[in-house]
């Protein structure tokens, strides 16, 4: 396991200069008679360990790029977006990238320095993302088992989405001592806000409040759900890792690999050879460029199974 990328070593930057963002749901909401469907959005801060929590009305590009204008709004403007290869943060990178280029040549200088960037991770490769893509694992698994099939208001939702965000900028960064003597840990609310927990205090409510007409009851019964069911999917995974211990060969430019493809059966993975790789900052290889027939793909190493060379016989 490699040390810690620089995204996540940011000291004397503002809190989201990197982020990680992905998107969670489809989550069903009532409005009037009829139900759609809501996603949300996770911005999540690299060194801090700050969340933000936005909802979309789509997964489309431009529900994305208003999602990201009210994001920068409130928090600042990030200097550099780590995601996933989804299409709408693909089409979001290409907006921007066609903006930027239809400002005059002066402005274009003047703003360069200014430039969101994006970062994507090779396809189907989700723990490059594993900051964040944890973080919403336990979100959908505590939100799952506190909405379940229920169906909320619009307005519901969001404030339940928002208390969330709250209650995970409250986690301590670090140990917390049982003396009462020692300073209070630090917090993502606490580097955001400069004051510990500034949120009210919860208030308790029956479960029967659920099916009530008072919204502010129901939403303090889904956020108390959703701490009791965080906290059970949350804490056991807080142990020391016990895998990547050792180094192993690194891939090379002419090996003959498979990829993986969970979608076919194993006997119809593509065959190609790597073509190109890419080492990380510590030198260590995670994907690779392989061509299969006329095509190229970017894959990371854990989807490519190397297969033995054939030994060359003498005489032959």
């Amino acid at each position: 396991m490699s040390d810690l990328p620089v995204s996540r070593l940011r000291l004397h930057q503002p809190v989201f200069f990197s982020t990680g963002i992905d998107c969670f749901g489809p989550m069903q909401v009532k409005i009037g008679r009829r139900s759609e469907k809501r996603w949300g959005l996770l911005c999540k801060c690299l060194t801090t360990r700050a969340v933000h929590i936005e909802v979309l009305s789509s997964i489309s590009t431009d529900s994305f790029l208003m999602a990201l204008r009210r994001f920068i709004s409130r928090r600042g403007k990030p200097a550099e977006i780590l995601c996933d290869q989804g299409t709408n943060f693909r089409g979001g990178d290409r907006e921007l990238q066609e903006a930027f280029n239809a400002l005059h040549p002066s402005l274009q200088a003047q703003l360069a320095e200014y430039q969101l960037k994006f970062r994507f991770n090779p396809p189907s490769a989700p723990h490059f993302g594993g900051s964040w893509e944890r973080e919403i694992r336990s979100i959908k698994a505590a939100l799952t088992s506190t909405l379940g099939c229920q169906v909320v208001t619009a307005e519901v939702l969001q404030t339940v989405l928002i208390e969330i965000e709250g209650i995970l900028n409250s986690k301590p960064l670090g140990y917390v001592s049982s003396d009462l003597a020692d300073p209070d840990p630090i917090t993502p609310n606490l580097l955001l806000m400069g004051r510990p927990d500034p949120s009210l205090p919860q208030v308790t409510y029956h479960d029967s409040e659920l099916i009530g007409r008072r919204h502010w009851r129901t939403c303090q019964v889904l956020s108390d759900r959703f701490w009791t069911q965080f906290l059970r999917h949350y804490l056991p995974t807080l142990q020391t890792r016990s895998k990547w211990l050792k180094d192993t060969s690194p891939i090379r430019v002419g090996t003959v690999v498979m990829i993986v493809d969970p979608q076919l059966p194993r006997a119809s993975w593509p065959l190609g050879e790597v073509n190109k790789v890419f080492p990380g900052t510590d030198g260590l290889i995670r994907s690779a460029e392989v061509k299969v027939k006329d095509r190229t793909y970017v894959r990371p190493v854990s989807r490519l199974v190397r297969l033995p060379a054939v030994p060359e016989r003498d005489g032959h």
